[in-house]
């Protein structure tokens, strides 16, 4: 970065920015593979925590996907609708509350389990580069 000034103030100066865009552009590159199963990109990767887990706690699937209940509650009623997971109130302690795949969201792991490739297709970066942006990226997360 130059030594010149840089109004603070402008979009070109701020990090927030060319974050949020590029998000906003890798996200759209998996609508139309998504599209193809059914599912939101917020769906997917909810699929994706549960086909690693199977069953996980709302708060903590909430936690896993930076998501609060106030989106995720809409969320997970959305999928449960479509059959492809069911909530039910934790046996040892009712305030929890779990989530766990059906059948049905189990077979579709096989559909989707092409998409990370496809999407790797189309975003303009060596392999290299994508895993030194995806350390960056958990850095600012804080892992």
């Amino acid at each position: 970065m130059s030594t010149e000034y840089r109004d603070p103030l402008k979009l070109d100066s701020q990090l927030c920015f060319p974050l949020y865009a590029a998000a906003r552009e890798v996200t759209g590159k998996y609508r139309p593979f998504l599209d193809e199963i059914g599912l939101t990109y917020t769906q997917y990767i909810t699929m994706m925590v549960l086909w690693e887990h199977a069953q996980i706690s709302s708060r903590e699937l909430g936690r896993t996907l930076y998501l609060d209940s106030g989106t995720l509650t809409p969320l997970l009623k959305s999928m449960e609708a479509k059959g492809l997971i069911e909530r039910a109130r934790s046996k040892e302690d009712e305030r929890v509350l779990m989530v766990s795949l059906t059948d049905k969201g189990k077979e579709l792991k096989k559909k989707a389990a092409e998409i990370p490739g496809k999407v790797a297709g189309c975003i303009a970066l060596t392999p290299e580069e994508a895993i030194q942006l995806y350390g960056l990226l958990y850095k600012i997360l804080g892992k």
